[in-house]
């Protein structure tokens, strides 16, 4: 291929879905035409962002909480120092590394490649196939915490690890995203699929889950969506709700959690861009019969709130109790 053929293939017709492809050219460029897969694999690595958030919480919630309670580090926020009783001499610092690197040779030569098998359970022999039907039956979503592949990396991980004998068969896989992944280990059995499966749970007689198809839904997300209330407080009053039918806020999990709380950030951008007037608003849940919930599936309410639209407005949710607004 000519250098013309390849600024044309670069300017029109790469097609992108992901970073691979600059990226593995790149490398070729910057080793004379001619690298291998390592290099390539190497190069791709340095542009995943998700590689260091990954080891930032191995350090984080492992190996520093590990050396901090043995007290031979100390940390600060994010940042890790020696504890030593005086600065370390320059032969201390050799001997030391000398050790260290002694340590790490024999715990290599002792257990091989078993020491990155956590990082490997996406790999593996796991054909490509049954690789996408993992992830796409997951819904792209961690089965254990929720959260979107888009948010982090999501890795295939057997339920059965295959030291206990589990197999690479389709029903011994699932979708975690990689710190679940790293937590769980190669020691834990446990099936999160349930939890993946609960969050298409609706029922029929609810009207919150029948809404979900009427076709009036004014906002959405993957876990929640808006509709405006029927009986509106103000106008543009408007509900945000979880899709999974759940009756309790407190029963939420936690990416429902935030993804209400991203809907309702767009609910309120939405409504102070219609209505320059809004000056507040009221969020507000009802939690059971005694707090005035009728609809026993779970709904935030965010109420706006105009300048001298009721007389006084000091308290605000404090007076749903008569008398308790001031004070």
């Amino acid at each position: 291929m000519t250098y013309d053929q390849l600024v044309d293939f670069v300017e029109r017709r790469m097609r992108m879905s992901h970073i691979y492809q600059p990226v593995m050219l790149l490398t070729l460029l910057q080793h004379d035409g001619q690298c291998s897969e390592t290099d390539i694999a190497k190069a791709i690595s340095v542009h995943d962002p998700t590689q260091i958030e990954y080891y930032e919480a191995i350090t984080r919630n492992m190996v520093g909480r590990v050396l901090t309670k043995h007290g031979v580090v100390k940390r600060e926020g994010k940042h890790f120092s020696l504890r030593s009783a005086r600065p370390l001499l320059k032969e201390q610092r050799a001997e030391l590394r000398h050790l260290l690197e002694a340590k790490l040779d024999q715990y290599v030569a002792k257990r091989g490649e078993r020491i990155w098998q956590h990082r490997k359970l996406a790999l593996g022999d796991i054909s490509g196939t049954i690789k996408y039907e993992v992830l796409r039956r997951a819904s792209t979503r961690c089965e254990l915490c929720g959260i979107s592949n888009r948010d982090r990396a999501l890795e295939v991980d057997h339920i059965l690890p295959r030291n206990h004998g589990g197999s690479d068969d389709e029903a011994n896989l699932q979708a975690l995203c990689y710190s679940c992944n790293a937590m769980k280990r190669d020691r834990d059995a446990t099936d999160f699929r349930a939890l993946r499966e609960s969050y298409a749970h609706r029922e029929k007689a609810c009207l919150f889950c029948a809404r979900q198809g009427d076709g009036h839904i004014a906002l959405e997300n993957e876990l929640c969506f808006g509709i405006n209330d029927g009986y509106p407080v103000t106008e543009l009053h408007m509900l945000v709700i979880p899709k999974r039918h759940v009756s309790d806020f407190f029963e939420l999990y936690e990416p429902e959690k935030h993804a209400c709380m991203r809907l309702l950030d767009e609910a309120k951008r939405r409504a102070k861009a219609q209505d320059q007037n809004i000056a507040g608003f009221n969020v507000g849940i009802n939690v059971g019969e005694a707090a005035g919930q009728t609809v026993h599936h779970c709904h935030v309410h965010l109420i706006p709130r105009r300048t001298g639209d009721v007389e006084q407005p000091r308290g605000g949710v404090r007076n749903i109790i008569p008398g308790k607004g001031t004070y």
